[in-house]
């Protein structure tokens, strides 16, 4: 296991190097938060797959494919068909719109009130799926090193939290690069063929198992509609998924890069399904179907490759996990904090933007260790993550783009009810049912037709300057963004 170690310390080591890098690198507000809006095709396709491809992705995609074979593929298949839906029909305009945040496109579209309730929610959004991220670590290190899942969360936990706290999105971008290599070579052109091939083939693996292992609709139409419901239109209204896309240096990048990556995801997804059909051949009595990933890893791969696959799975969980703690600090600092401090009287003119997001960054990341280590499920802080970014602000946000009769009483009408729907039904029926999602977002979208028509249509000047942010003409040049931007290289 040694060259595993080796293999593991190095790159955990070039991670930090990269944050100190991308401290050098973010000297702006804009280069911090979005690496000055200047990402290429390639680099803008990496580190969108790596956001979207975390340790659920990952781990969770092999457990499903242990535990329903083909079918398994069909949580991450969702988030790739999501990607790719925001790549080709939203991302052209969310890139024009130069903002930073999900609630700054309300506030824009509907006029300023809307913005701080959707903060709240987007907030509590990242902020679990940082936790759940986190959470990971445990299970990784405990592999590499026989660590206290406890030591592992703070160990694992700490690393992103110094690059992402140092280089903000340079560094996550840089580091997601590294990380998107890893996971490609270490999952897709390693651990997938050795896994076939250890498991006697495609032909042997379907003489072993049940046929329902090789139906590419066994894990049942219900829980394929909930994947779409959820991780779907979760991709499309996302913090963490739209701050990558402010990312990109064009409209044409945002769209060309982000279908590359979608479409990789979808290549990953199966990838995942079939490694953990293999591991149901070679181990079908394990205990858990998330050990499928581990076992098949320490006992079919030799040294050193067994050293670079678990460093993809730890690519996975540290790539999601800092884009997830950007995000988070992002809202907090400029949604809530920004407004609450605005409201107070006090001026935010003169304070250093860089030093205060990045403070924000070290402030969520310690928050996000000190949960992750008192929170047991995974599946459940992503669910309520999730049902409460679909139920709450999935309406709003999409009405806003799609259709001009909305109005900012409706858009908050629809943040609130949808989102005290779901919290209300996740009491009622349990938090890993599918009634909270299902009703919470019927709720949210009666309450913003009903109130939208109920109230005075947003003002013609507002709607004037939204349509102008959109064709790209209205906005002006960060402050914080050199003037010669558009002449800076480009990064690809």
């Amino acid at each position: 296991m040694a060259v595993d170690y080796t293999v593991i310390v190095v790159y955990l080591a070039g991670m930090l190097a990269m944050g100190w890098w991308g401290m050098r690198r973010a000297r702006s507000k804009s280069e911090f938060l979005v690496a000055g809006r200047r990402l290429g095709p390639a680099m803008y396709s990496g580190t969108m797959a790596a956001i979207v491809l975390g340790g659920a992705s990952t781990i969770g995609g092999v457990g499903l494919g242990y535990k329903y074979g083909l079918s398994g593929a069909w949580m991450v298949f969702t988030i790739g068909l999501g990607l790719l839906a925001l790549s080709v029909f939203f991302s052209a305009r969310i890139a024009r719109l130069r903002v930073y945040t999900v609630s700054e496109m309300l506030d824009l579209r509907y006029g300023g009130r809307a913005g701080l309730i959707s903060g709240v929610v987007m907030w509590a959004y990242t902020l679990m799926l940082a936790v759940t991220s986190t959470i990971a670590y445990a299970t990784i290190f405990d592999v590499l090193f026989d660590l206290n899942r406890t030591v592992a969360i703070v160990l694992g936990g700490a690393i992103v939290v110094a690059y992402s706290t140092l280089g903000g999105m340079w560094s996550i971008t840089l580091t997601d690069m590294v990380q998107f290599v890893v996971k490609t070579i270490g999952v897709l052109l390693l651990l997938l063929p050795i896994a076939v091939v250890k498991a006697g083939g495609f032909g042997a693996m379907k003489a072993k198992l049940p046929t329902g292992y090789f139906d590419p609709l066994g894990i049942g139409g219900e829980t394929i509609f909930t994947y779409v419901l959820i991780y779907t239109f979760g991709m499309l209204i996302g913090q963490d998924i739209w701050q990558r896309v402010f990312t990109a240096r064009s409209d044409k990048v945002a769209r060309l890069g982000g279908t590359v990556a979608g479409t990789y995801c979808l290549v990953y997804a199966v990838a995942g399904a079939v490694i953990g059909t293999a591991a149901k051949v070679l181990y079908p009595d394990l205990t858990s179907a998330d050990d499928a990933f581990a076992t098949i890893v320490k006992a079919e791969l030799p040294v050193g490759v067994r050293g670079l696959v678990l460093a993809a799975a730890l690519a996975a969980v540290m790539s999601t996990s800092s884009g997830a703690l950007i995000a988070s600090a992002t809202v907090a600092n400029n949604d809530i904090w920004a407004r609450l401090r605005g409201r107070s009287g006090q001026s935010g003119a003169d304070h250093d933007e860089v030093r205060g997001n990045r403070v924000f960054i070290l402030i969520m990341g310690i928050a996000v260790i000190v949960i992750a280590t008192r929170l047991s499920s995974v599946v459940e802080g992503l669910t309520v993550a999730y049902d409460l970014l679909v139920g709450g602000l999935l309406v709003p946000i999409l009405g806003g783009l799609l259709w001009k009769r909305g109005t900012a009483p409706g858009a908050l009408a629809s943040v609130v009810v949808g989102g005290l729907a779901v919290v209300a039904l996740m009491v009622r029926y349990g938090i890993l049912a599918n009634e909270p999602v299902y009703y919470g977002l019927l709720a949210s979208l009666l309450a913003y037709v009903v109130v939208s028509y109920a109230t005075k249509p947003t003002d013609a000047a507002v709607l004037a300057v939204w349509r102008e942010r959109l064709a790209g003409r209205g906005a002006h040049p960060d402050a914080d963004e050199p003037a010669a931007a558009e002449a800076a290289p480009a990064h690809s």
